[in-house]
């Protein structure tokens, strides 16, 4: 990285300092291609886990590629791009996020051999945005057409993501958990995308990962208050959030005040007995049975008096509610929070048909079921022995649903196991023939470029990656289009009959998004910092 300094001074109109540039796009592939090695380690099922160990001491293991960039501490702003570059393909896609970083390295890669050839990096990086949009145009010919009915084809997409995680055992629990919370939310024949904030995943730790199940309506990690003696199971329930505290005022500066007459405390104490009094007899009149109370910053959202008054009205309690579960739980039974006292209404309550506190594996969560809005959310309860597996699991799950969330998006399969890179590749040297000049040789790269997908498949799964890639070729020579790299058998079969497909979206995305990034570090001929 450099200092801003003056312009070099020039000599007919050229720049007297030539190498720079040079240097520079050599440090900027350098820096980049390092990110894409500590990743590429990760890929593929047989692919290895990184153990994190955060700036606050937090130790996160996971094999997540987008997880593992993110928590990484990048410096050099060619390869912050990388990392920003797999938290495009997250938000996009969800999936692939470490094969599109291990891509864009490969594409670096060859493109620096171009460079040393002298080809100019605009004919490179616009070469390679061509073969981008040619690859694609590929793979989609390849697809296969998906109905969202076709249950099976969903659940053989959502194991084949699952199958490369720390949780794989656990793919074939995982994957219906995925289908069936992705179909409750949406309506399939006429659906062209998927809100998942609309999925709620609640961690407890406690139990096994087998004990992980779909929950039609709302799960809470926070527990009913029972220290006044309230209900805990309320049938019926007719559910008030309320955004205001129920305990005495304040000042809103910090007083003190100094009582020396027993006659004024006891007056006090009078008058915030009344005010709690008025305000719980107002929440019971409305015909609120459960108050869901949102966490306060102010004061005590609730003190010892009010769940006394609440108890006495068997109203159940459920304090520290977030922030940003308000809009879930509105949306799960159809309640509006309330913002003060005086506009606790009838028609502002949701509505369940039971809430109940239930002690499941260790671990107490409060279950609302038969909401008013049934398959409008739907939460996933997910249990784990510690949390270091908790956390993968739900980043397994969310991986599982993003899987599914492409193909309502994108309606097409295409198989994995590297059989749809080694395809294009070939197609793309097909197609680059067809040029002339120096747009041939970049397709030519930019096709041997796309082969490192099933070369790190092979190599993380302890086989000969040039045997392999060799053999695959071949097979693809001859017409076979489905022929991938079965990593548990060791050798080359059709990955159609061991069900490892995936969606088309998250393949285009990610050839897309690495060609647009290599195009960006090309274009770059110098850096600057400012101070």
């Amino acid at each position: 990285m450099v200092d801003a300094a003056p312009a070099p001074k020039t000599h007919g109109g050229s720049f007297k300092d030539k190498d720079k540039p040079v240097e520079v796009r050599l440090s900027n592939i350098i820096a980049a291609k390092a990110v894409s090695d500590a990743v590429r380690t990760s890929l593929g099922p047989k692919g290895m886990d990184k153990m994190i160990k955060t700036s606050n001491g937090e130790v996160i293991i996971t094999n997540d590629g987008a997880t593992i960039l993110k928590h990484m501490a990048v410096l050099h702003p060619a390869a912050k791009m990388l990392v920003d570059l797999s938290a495009a393909q997250d938000v996009e896609a969800g999936d692939g996020t470490t094969s599109v970083v291990v891509l864009a390295g490969s594409l670096l890669g060859a493109a620096q051999k171009m460079l040393n050839k002298g080809i100019h990096p605009t004919t490179i990086a616009e070469s390679f945005q061509k073969a981008s949009h040619k690859a694609n145009e590929f793979l989609t010919d390849m697809a296969t057409k998906l109905d969202l009915s076709d249950r099976e084809s969903l659940l053989k997409s959502a194991s084949t993501s699952l199958n490369s995680k720390i949780v794989s055992q656990y793919s074939g629990l995982f994957a219906p958990i995925a289908v069936d919370a992705v179909l409750r939310v949406i309506e399939p024949s006429t659906a062209v995308n998927v809100d998942l904030k609309d999925i709620r995943i609640v961690k407890k730790v406690g139990g096994t990962i087998d004990d992980t199940e779909l929950v039609d309506g709302l799960v809470l990690a926070q527990n009913v208050v029972k220290s006044a003696g309230g209900p805990t199971r309320i049938e019926k329930a007719k559910i008030g959030l309320i955004q205001f505290q129920l305990s005495p005022p304040k000042p809103d500066m910090e007083n003190q005040i100094i009582v020396n007459d027993y006659r004024q405390m006891d007056k006090i104490l009078k008058e915030e007995r009344q005010y709690l009094l008025n305000m719980v007899k107002k929440i019971k009149k409305s015909g609120c049975n459960v108050l869901f109370i949102q966490k306060s910053i102010l004061r005590d959202a609730v003190n010892d008096l009010s769940l006394h008054f609440l108890a006495k009205l068997k109203i159940m309690v459920i304090k520290d509610i977030e922030r940003d579960e308000i809009e879930f739980i509105c949306k799960s039974t159809g309640c509006k929070p309330i913002a003060d006292i005086d506009s606790f209404t009838e028609d502002k309550l949701g509505y369940a048909d039971l809430i109940d506190e239930v002690s499941d594996v260790g671990s107490r969560v409060v279950k609302v079921t038969g909401v008013k809005h049934a398959g409008k959310t739907v939460s996933i309860l997910c249990h784990g022995a510690n949390s270091l597996v908790l956390e993968e699991a739900e980043r397994s799950l969310h991986d599982a649903l993003c899987v599914i969330r492409c193909l309502v998006k994108k309606k097409y399969l295409i198989a994995g196991g590297g059989a749809p890179e080694i395809e294009v590749s070939l197609r793309l040297q097909e197609y680059a023939k067809t040029l002339r000049g120096m747009e041939a040789h970049c397709f030519q790269a930019f096709s041997e470029a796309l082969e490192v997908i099933p070369i790190t498949l092979a190599e993380n799964a302890g086989l000969n990656p040039i045997a392999i890639v060799t053999e695959l070729r071949n097979r693809h020579a001859l017409g076979e289009t489905t022929a991938g790299i079965n990593v548990r058998k060791g050798a080359i079969t059709n990955i159609l009959d061991e069900n490892v497909i995936q969606p088309l979206l998250v393949s285009t995305s990610a050839i897309e998004l690495a060609a647009e990034t290599v195009k960006m570090l090309l274009k770059i001929d110098d850096l600057v910092q400012t101070r």
